[in-house]
């Protein structure tokens, strides 16, 4: 199963494209689309479903592994953030995907075992559990990692 995963959010879309081989994650492709701070939300929104859609259209893939929504107390920023997610799930479904959420609690526990880890130790169980982890990824790189390895753990 080929699975493209996603830390959502609409300045920084963290994705990463993992499929198992020999039982072992390996991570294809990852990477984190940004959008100009200067933009429009609707600009933003737009900016990152079109590079999602060319990702769906390159990869390929069985399904599709993201973030619930974490609600912090900037409001504005949850409601952008949500509207990414969206368009995520929107343009997954329309390819043809299968849609996988998972909240953060989850995707820890799955990764480190422990539902309260810290992003180091994410991060540490990411590069120990997965081939082919760029050293200067971004935190939402290794997030989408994370999302993808929960994503493949959850689908026997």
């Amino acid at each position: 199963m080929k699975v493209l995963a996603v830390d959502p959010g609409y300045d920084r879309l963290g994705v990463a494209v993992l499929e198992k081989q020999d039982n072992k994650e390996i991570l294809l492709y990852s990477h984190c689309i940004e959008t100009p701070k200067e933009d429009t939300l609707n600009e933003r929104l737009f900016t990152l479903g079109t590079a999602f859609q060319s990702l769906l259209k390159e990869h390929a893939p069985d399904a599709v592994g993201i973030e619930t929504l974490f609600f912090n107390k900037n409001v504005k920023t949850a409601i952008g953030v949500a509207q990414a997610r969206g368009i995520i799930v929107f343009l997954a479904k329309q390819a043809g995907c299968v849609v996988y959420e998972f909240g953060p609690q989850e995707i820890k526990i799955a990764v480190t075992g422990y539902g309260k880890s810290d992003k180091n130790a994410v991060i540490d169980m990411v590069k120990r559990l997965v081939r082919n982890v760029p050293e200067k990824a971004l935190d939402d790189e290794y997030d989408a990692i994370a999302v993808g390895v929960t994503t493949l753990a959850h689908h026997k």
